[in-house]
């Protein structure tokens, strides 16, 4: 399993070369940059010498990736190119400055933003975790019930609204009828830890109804699979009780894909729900990001992607192994 997982580590480093290289060449090629960026939101007269003179300031003047030498008949990597700067400052552990106009270090940045982003996504997990078990295994084991299609009406109603919609709704339906909005000035969990909580309450269950009825769905046609088993009509022969059949013999197997489509989710949340915490005003990396490419400061946007792309590895690398203490019979090679 040592083995398997360094293989898989090694592998994901030419990936995330790639989606950097993606992330901020997609950026350059949207018109204008952060200094024209800066300049209009500012609403000042500059010259072309000073827009030069700033450019070169932050390092916009230089080559993004490569550079032509002159004696040389080729392209070739630049040493002082932005991009191979910025790879450089992470292996020193610098991680670059924004190119916003306070020049913030994108640490400071992602030191305050992502701890939210998590919470977010740990807490609407768990709700859907709560909601999509009991549905999931009580739709399976009572097929074709009142409780099944109960169950099955909640998950295509959570998969037909997008959560964001239900954001404005509960927004915009809250203060008109009930004279009531959710705290939309966030606090961390360590400064107030019940202010905190009534932040995130709100984003987190619209988040985390949506999660439950994928989870439920897929708990359920997993767990109808795994009933039809031979081994669990052999526990059910030997007059096993419901419950001892469900828990000891049926879930663990029925659990495999539902951890596949877990990881997903959590991989997404870190950085996929950007509209949400844009409309309750969570200062996560999803808005960050959303912030920085409108700022086109590609410092943080390279970072920003980085970062989702080693959640998003690490995720997926503990949900391959989480397959063998679900099922003894996996073995990585």
């Amino acid at each position: 399993m040592r083995q398997y997982a360094i293989r898989r580590l090694l592998i994901a480093i030419p990936v995330l070369i790639l989606v950097t290289l993606m992330a901020a060449s997609l950026t350059r090629l949207a018109p204008g940059d952060a200094i024209l960026q800066r300049v209009a939101e500012a609403e000042a007269i500059v010259t072309v010498e000073e827009l030069e003179a700033l450019r070169h300031e932050v390092g916009l003047d230089r080559p993004f990736l490569v550079a032509v030498d002159a004696d040389f008949p080729f392209i070739h990597p630049s040493e002082g190119s932005q991009y191979f700067s910025w790879v450089g400052g992470i292996f020193k552990g610098d991680l670059g400055t924004s190119l916003s106009a306070d020049q913030r270090p994108i640490a400071d940045i992602l030191k305050r933003a992502i701890p939210v982003s998590l919470e977010l996504a740990i807490i609407a997990t768990l709700i859907s975790l709560f909601v999509a078990i009991p549905i999931g295994i009580w739709s399976a084991i009572r097929q074709d019930s009142v409780g099944d299609y109960g169950g099955r009406i909640f998950a295509i109603a959570g998969l037909s609204v997008p959560d964001f919609i239900i954001g404005m709704l509960v927004l915009t339906l809250g203060a008109i009828w009930f004279k009531w909005t959710p705290p939309l000035f966030y606090e961390s969990f360590f400064d107030n830890p019940r202010q905190n909580l009534l932040i995130m309450a709100t984003p987190a269950l619209i988040v985390g109804f949506r999660l439950s009825s994928i989870t439920a769905r897929m708990l359920r046609s997993s767990m109808l699979e795994v009933l039809r088993q031979d081994y669990v009509r052999t526990a059910w022969s030997k007059g096993l009780r419901e419950r001892t059949v469900i828990t000891r013999h049926a879930m663990k197997n029925a659990f495999i894909p539902v951890i596949t489509i877990l990881g997903a989710q959590l991989g997404f949340l870190v950085g996929g729900v950007a509209i949400t915490e844009t409309i309750f005003n969570l200062p996560g990396v999803g808005r960050e990001t959303i912030n920085a490419i409108g700022r086109r400061d590609l410092p943080l946007i390279q970072t920003a992607v980085l970062f989702f792309g080693v959640s998003i590895i690490l995720i997926n690398l503990l949900v391959d192994l989480s397959y063998a203490w679900l099922d003894p019979r996996i073995r990585y090679s």
